[in-house]
């Protein structure tokens, strides 16, 4: 492991940073929050920002880390401060001769890719570095270390912040105004965090929905070939089988006393059960190839990579393909039993709307409500439906209509966990989650809620009874005005 030197100006360097009064003092909410927006711009697990202290690298603030300092010679981040004009960014610590024996590496966290802005001080001095982390190799786009640098300079304005509080607390006057400052930039990187929150939201459900739209059509492409293949032959196959079988029957009836060799051979197979059975064979596979079948056309309505555009759709084929998608976790598994559907299909005419989008709907919200309904059986709770009492086992109702005032209304509803009060003015928001890290990132129901308010023009309702179930409720337009 290269230990990593001092900087030419350390001594000045470590006074600069004294001077801020930042050490070990407690966690700031305004540090976290960049360091949570650098968490999810670069999509890494770990984020830190890094002061670089005599002997020690302290973190200010930490997103994915236990630790609150770790020792000098170990820091990715006393490399990073050699080169404060630039940043450090390491693809693959196994790789690089300086880190691939550190101990950080070696075990946990098991760094593997590192990426770390430098703290330049209006002085020029390199403070330390805001930095993430994971335990996987990769590399960012130009975007994201653009965004990484433009970050690294709002937490030296945030130190700024701090060191000038300090000074115009002594006088009450100055105070006042400090005050009236912190608001005003609190409340800007409020907005620019809310900004930077909507805006990656948009850029995840795009890359999402292309991503998903295109390895669903891909998937039945690839299987439709084989299967039409299949499906062309069968009926040959079933023809030469029957001329076969029919020219067996022949050489039966017309040489009665065969060869002992061909007699045996006929006892063995046992042709009676074999022409028989050939039959049913072919009938099942003609059945399996029509299931297939079925199924990619599934696939491909629910992708609709074609649809950019609004066009009228039947909502009940969209709800009946996302229901094929998720089909593997409504099966029953050893915490609970199967899952039961029930379909409480209006009549519905064919509705204007983003069919891709509103599909990408259904799925969270069908996805939400299986994960509830596990939930419920991982606490053994006694499960009631939101309505009714009688329903004990795993249920998700699904009801269509036409309101009075001609919208279309869609009803998802479970008899899961629920969803509890505290959180209730919660869930729309962007990356908020209640799954455990690394199963959500908090963004389904906020994307649900800008395909159906701001695409759509509708609305997105719940309603829900604490450990009894939630019912989803969707209302838009049958027509685009």
């Amino acid at each position: 492991m290269n230990l990593p030197p001092l900087p030419d100006n350390e001594e000045d360097r470590l006074q600069a940073l004294i001077k801020y009064q930042v050490l070990d003092t407690e966690a700031e909410q305004q540090f976290d929050d960049l360091t949570a927006i650098a968490a999810h711009i670069c999509d890494t697990p770990i984020s830190l920002i890094s002061l670089i202290d005599t002997s020690r690298q302290w973190f200010k603030s930490k997103l994915g880390l236990e630790v609150t300092e770790t020792p000098r010679e170990l820091a990715f981040c006393a490399h990073t401060i050699l080169e404060p004009e630039k940043m450090l960014i390491v693809p693959n610590a196994l790789e690089d001769e300086r880190f691939a024996d550190n101990p950080m590496v070696k075990s946990d966290p098991n760094i593997r890719f590192y990426a770390g802005a430098p703290l330049i001080t209006p002085d020029g001095f390199p403070l330390g570095t805001l930095c993430t982390i994971d335990n996987k190799p990769r590399e960012l786009s130009p975007e994201q270390i653009q965004a990484l640098q433009a970050l690294s300079r709002q937490v030296i304005s945030q130190l700024e912040l701090r060191i000038n509080l300090i000074k115009l607390k002594q006088n009450i006057t100055q105070r006042e105004q400090v005050e009236q400052n912190l608001r005003n930039t609190n409340k800007q990187l409020n907005q620019t965090l809310d900004k930077l929150k909507q805006t990656q939201v948009q850029l995840i459900h795009s890359e999402k929905m292309s991503s998903l739209g295109e390895m669903v059509a891909g998937i039945a492409h690839e299987i439709n070939n084989p299967v039409t293949f299949i499906s062309a032959n069968l009926s040959y196959v079933n023809t030469y089988v029957r001329d076969l079988l029919d020219l067996l029957s022949l050489y039966q009836q017309h040489y009665p006393n065969p060869h002992s060799d061909i007699k045996d051979k006929a006892e063995d197979v046992d042709t009676d059960f074999l022409a028989e059975d050939l039959s049913n064979i072919l009938s099942s596979m003609n059945t399996g190839t029509e299931r297939i079948q079925n199924i990619v056309l599934s696939l491909r309505n629910f992708s609709r990579l074609d649809e950019s555009q609004k066009k009228p759709v039947d909502i009940h084929e969209g709800i009946d393909s996302t229901l094929l998608i998720l089909q593997h976790r409504l099966k029953a598994t050893l915490e609970r039993p199967k899952i039961k559907i029930i379909k409480e299909y209006g009549k519905l005419p064919q509705v204007e709307c983003y069919a891709a989008q509103l599909n990408q709907v259904f799925l969270y919200l069908l996805s939400n409500a299986v994960d509830a309904i596990e939930e419920k059986f991982y606490q053994k709770t006694e499960t009631i439906h939101l309505e009714s009492n009688i329903l004990k086992l795993p249920t998700i109702r699904i009801r269509t209509d036409i309101s009075p005032e001609n919208h279309l209304l869609i009803m998802i509803a479970d008899n899961g966990i629920g969803i509890p009060e505290n959180i209730h003015s919660k869930i729309f928001d962007p990356f908020f989650t209640t799954k455990p890290v690394g199963k959500g990132k908090g963004l389904g129901l906020s994307i649900s809620y800008q395909i159906i308010v701001k695409k759509h023009n509708g609305n997105l309702k719940y309603r829900t009874k604490d450990g009894q179930g939630t019912e989803f409720l969707i209302e838009i337009p049958i027509k685009n005005n």
